[in-house]
């Protein structure tokens, strides 16, 4: 079971870890990567369940069905787009942007609200945040932690993308998706414990957050438990009609659920 390795992730499959949860005899192991790498990984089909960025599952919709459980969603904010200057859209189009990888939601709803013809390069997410700090990068689009570490580096918010969603849709902005390949047997079970343990996280919050704050690259306790708080709600439990909507709307397309 593939999760990305920051702290809200870690924090849904804190309780499969732990033995927390009843798998009703299914063996799930965690593995943790990098958002980008998990998308490459689901292209060639190689964890029977992982995340993904909501933005790659058409790619792989011919191999992977979509879990109602573990999803990230954001209700009026998500990635953002900073600087170390104020600047107008305008002018932010006809920079280069640095972006975390070209399959991530983020990637594509940034080309939704700027156009495709923006300049972009592609870097590891936990590398974007320095690439503009340096100067190497006039603008960058921050994911996970990221969105809320910008300020103590000096940078400028120019655009919040969950924001322009919501304006634009009246719905959440799905980010991360959890898909499970379409040959895995007992696909319904494995919903079933992986909501548990997102329940079984909210319940034992404390233990969950130790567990999760070790994938927070080097951020304080409380920054995890912030980000943890704006990305596992309601929708992770299960997103819902709402949250389907939301899905289909960004993918244009009625994607297949379990």
């Amino acid at each position: 079971m593939g999760h990305s390795a920051d702290p809200d992730d870690a924090f849904m499959v804190w309780a499969l870890a732990a033995g927390e949860v009843d798998t009703r005899g299914l063996e799930l192991e965690p593995v943790a990567s990098d958002i980008q790498s998990l998308n490459e990984w689901a292209l060639e089909g190689r964890l029977e369940v992982t995340a993904l960025s909501a933005g790659a599952y058409p790619a792989v919709a011919d191999r992977y069905a979509l879990l109602p459980h573990g999803a990230s969603f954001g209700e009026g904010y998500g990635p953002i787009v900073v600087a170390s200057r104020e600047l107008s859209l305008d002018e932010l189009g006809a920079l280069e942007i640095v972006t975390p990888g070209p399959l991530t939601t983020a990637a594509r709803v940034l080309r939704l609200a700027l156009g495709d013809d923006i300049r972009t390069r592609d870097v590891p997410f936990d590398r974007v945040l320095d690439e503009v700090v340096s100067g190497r990068a006039e603008a960058g689009l921050l994911i996970h932690e990221g969105q809320l570490t910008y300020a103590a580096a000096g940078l400028h918010k120019l655009l919040d993308l969950g924001a322009w969603w919501q304006e634009r849709h009246d719905l959440p902005l799905p980010l991360g998706l959890v898909a499970i390949r379409k040959d895995v047997d007992r696909a319904r079970d494995v919903s079933e414990v992986l909501r548990e343990a997102i329940d079984a996280g909210l319940a034992n919050r404390d233990a969950a957050m130790e567990y999760a704050v070790g994938f927070g690259r080097g951020i304080d306790p409380g920054t995890a438990d912030e980000f943890v708080a704006m990305y596992v709600n309601e929708l992770t439990l299960d997103m819902g009609a709402r949250g389907r909507r939301a899905v289909e709307v960004l993918l244009g397309r009625e994607p297949e659920f379990v």
